[in-house]
């Protein structure tokens, strides 16, 4: 139905209007009393229930909603009845910022595709961290942090800090997003002096703490083999918890979709289906090259429960689906979970 109903009506529509449309929606029709948990056991029962240990903690299951649909925590309890064994947040900047102008989000449906370029639109992490306070569900957290868009680069550091330093208490694990195509010269922190400076000093700041929470570093699928070699250098050596493989992309090659059309679209970051086999080729290869000691969250393309089987193959520990989502559906995390409890 959602394929041939739902999604023809939503896809006439601006898609930044239908995804605040779509957080209207399903507010108010969980709050119907008994609707969420009647969700719950549709989309989530223990049928589906298959605990899996990533960077010391047990996940219920291996499939989780990437960062971006729930920018500023409002939905982590509607989402958490859809089946999903994690919901990663953000990416939270430390003061709010409205992003690039409008229009920001494209489709591109004959690539399965969209382009996005948001530039880390968020409410700021004091007010993520005050609905995480009053939050129900139990789901597993990630907080996916950036740096406000005016923060020149050699004082991003502050601004990871200081949202770590918010965030610590509300959420279970941290990602770092260097990798992000839409903040203008971001791609500089992904140079290794400018990485090795801020994960020390998130490293440094956990070392203070009595509850030791992973950090996990999101990197981008542009990256070429001397780059992944430099950044998985700064992860061994900081003994960071894992990867998030990987962010959209700047490329444009291979696209069904008129190349006028693409252009006319301008810059922005690309996911979906065409991100698919670099995501999954980037996992096999980090694999490989850190004898699978480095845990992965697999991220990139995943329209169907065979492309997640297909990257917890190349070594991947968890996924992540947000493009496939939208095309897809919400019944895609639970045929996900169905496969791999029947792989099991």
């Amino acid at each position: 139905m959602y394929r041939w109903l739902i999604r023809p009506i939503l896809f006439r529509f601006d898609p930044e209007w239908v995804h605040h449309a779509v957080v209207a929606i399903l507010k108010i029709t969980l709050a119907i009393p008994g609707v969420s948990r009647l969700l719950r056991l549709f989309f989530g029962g223990k049928s589906f229930h298959n605990p899996v240990d990533f960077a010391g903690i047990e996940f219920p299951n291996r499939v989780g909603l990437a960062a971006g649909f729930d920018k500023n925590a409002k939905l982590v309890d509607e989402l958490a009845a859809l089946g999903f064994g994690h919901i990663e947040i953000g990416t939270v900047t430390p003061r709010p910022q409205p992003g690039n102008p409008r229009p920001r989000l494209f489709r591109l449906p004959a690539d399965k595709a969209l382009i996005n370029r948001m530039g880390f639109n968020n409410d700021g992490v004091d007010a993520v961290v005050e609905r995480l306070k009053r939050r129900k569900s139990k789901v597993i957290i990630g907080g996916n942090i950036g740096k406000n868009t005016v923060t020149p680069n050699d004082e991003a550091y502050r601004d990871y800090l200081y949202c770590f330093d918010r965030l610590y208490d509300y959420v279970d694990y941290f990602v770092v997003n260097v990798s992000c195509p839409n903040i203008s010269s971001m791609h500089e922190l992904q140079d290794r002096e400018h990485l090795h400076t801020l994960l020390q000093h998130l490293v440094d700041n956990r070392r203070s703490r009595p509850l030791r929470k992973p950090i996990l570093l999101k990197i981008s699928p542009d990256l070429n083999e001397h780059q992944i070699d430099d950044a998985l250098s700064v992860v061994r050596e900081l003994e960071i918890d894992g990867l998030v493989v990987a962010n959209t992309t700047i490329r444009r090659e291979g696209l069904r979709t008129h190349p006028h059309q693409v252009q006319a679209i301008g810059s922005g970051g690309l996911s979906g289906l065409p991100l698919r086999d670099r995501s999954t080729e980037m996992i096999r290869t980090i694999t490989a090259k850190t004898h699978g000691k480095i845990p992965i969250i697999g991220v990139g393309g995943i329209m169907h429960e065979t492309d997640a089987l297909e990257k917890i193959q190349a070594g991947a520990t968890l996924v992540q689906v947000y493009t496939g989502f939208i095309y897809t559906g919400p019944f895609l995390p639970k045929r996900i979970n169905r496969l791999l409890v029947d792989r099991k």
